[in-house]
């Protein structure tokens, strides 16, 4: 197998690769990660069945398209594909560090910027994704409340509600859902679409650095939600985005509407106490 992604590696670099070393690193809980070291460079490489080659193309496409923004750092995408019995993407690596007030900054400053500068006529993506391990359903639409209404809770619910989730009717919670965005048609903006603490990060050299995302074009708000749902980010993001670009009014509302959309995809992927805190969340909006 590295091997194999070796020489994928010298074809996309256009440089000779040669491994000289592996050893494992995080690669999340869905992947196996490995810094690769050859030729004096390193490689972040992670590996998974050869069944789940898509989800390592969409996430390539996605990595490119944020990196083509030139805003925020991204890690390079250098090539991805099937090697035996296992598929694999190679990316840039990127030596992390430690964080100050100015770096949280600018962390938001440049996802402002990201979201600005990645624009779209629809709602959606060119091909479907994965969030962990869900599917994620790209369909392009031009009606944002159809859109997250639709793709986002009602696939989830009825996930949910095939695992035995016991939640409310799915088609009153999808018309509840569409209700309450009704009024909402922001700019399509390509978004990380997964993006906690464990996916952001500063480099080495003080550089803010987002990865690992769920990519699509939708409401930049649904990134933003999403960093206050499991402990949030420093303030200073917070500060740094609006400083670029202000959230606009009623935010605060659509939140939990968008927040919905991971807690029940956690109660999807490791079940638990995730259903009361979706129950909840229903609860208010219907």
């Amino acid at each position: 197998m590295w091997q194999s992604i070796a020489r994928e590696i010298t074809k996309a670099t256009e440089t000779t690769f040669e491994i000289t070393d592996t050893r494992s690193v995080g690669g999340g809980c869905i992947n196996q990660g490995y810094c690769v070291i050859g030729n004096g460079n390193t490689y972040f490489v992670k590996i998974n069945q050869a069944s789940q080659v898509e989800m390592f193309h969409a996430e390539a496409l996605g990595l490119t398209q944020m990196y083509d923004t030139k805003t925020i750092t991204i890690p390079k995408q250098i090539c991805w594909g099937v090697a035996g019995n296992s598929c694999y993407i190679v990316l840039e690596w990127l030596d992390l560090g430690r964080g100050n007030n100015n770096s949280w900054l600018e962390m938001g400053r440049q996802l402002a910027m990201m979201h600005q500068k990645g624009i779209a006529d629809n709602f959606g993506w060119e091909m479907n994704n994965t969030i962990g391990s869900t599917p994620q359903i790209n369909t392009w639409m031009d009606n944002w409340a159809d859109f997250f209404a639709e793709q986002r809770i009602g696939y989830q619910l009825r996930l949910a509600n095939r695992r035995g989730g016991n939640f409310p009717d799915t088609n009153k919670v999808v018309v509840a859902v569409r209700e309450r965005l009704a009024n909402r048609q922001p700019e399509a903006s390509i978004v990380h679409g997964d993006l906690w603490s464990g996916n952001a990060d500063i480099t080495e050299d003080g550089q803010p650095t987002i990865f690992d995302p769920a990519t699509y074009y939708g409401d930049r708000e649904v990134d933003i939600a999403m960093t206050e749902l499991f402990g949030g980010f420093p303030s200073a993001f917070y500060q740094g985005y609006n400083q670029q670009w202000q959230l606009d009014s009623g935010y605060q509302q659509r939140k939990n509407i968008y927040n919905l959309y991971h807690i029940l995809n956690h109660f999807n992927l490791f079940g638990g106490g995730y259903a009361s805190q979706a129950k909840r969340i229903i609860q208010q909006i219907v």
